[in-house]
């Protein structure tokens, strides 16, 4: 199964956005994508250190839930929430043909990094 970056960032906003217990499952209600595709991206962002997810899988299907975001998934969506950056950093993303996690965390740092020194703000 492939990682799809836009899936990543919609199960990150999603996490974000539940204002229940931290604790507990959540039921991220995604349904542009096959659950299957949902449960495998909470278990990447999990090993990825993204989110915090229990492996629920049993003979009846392979089942991922994640409980919360942790500080680097947080910092992650901030450094993507903006459109025009997430559809930047997608781009630095196809041109090089790799969509690991990683990756499109630095490019998405490298995007915000150029756009704050078009406002004159250089960062080291």
């Amino acid at each position: 199964m492939k990682l799809d970056k836009d899936l990543v960032r919609e199960v990150l906003l999603k996490l974000e956005a539940d204002d229940g217990d931290p604790m507990t499952l959540k039921d991220l209600d995604i349904t542009e994508w096959p659950g299957e595709q949902v449960a495998y991206t909470v278990c990447l962002l999990a090993e990825g250190g993204f989110v915090e997810a229990l492996d629920l899988s049993s003979h009846d299907g392979y089942d991922w839930k994640a409980t919360r975001l942790t500080f680097t998934g947080h910092e992650y969506l901030e450094t993507i929430r903006d459109g025009e950056v997430w559809r930047k950093t997608k781009e630095v993303a196809n041109k090089t043909g790799v969509y690991s996690l990683q990756v499109l965390v630095e490019a998405g740092k490298m995007v915000v990094k150029q756009k704050l020194m078009e406002h004159g703000i250089h960062l080291p």
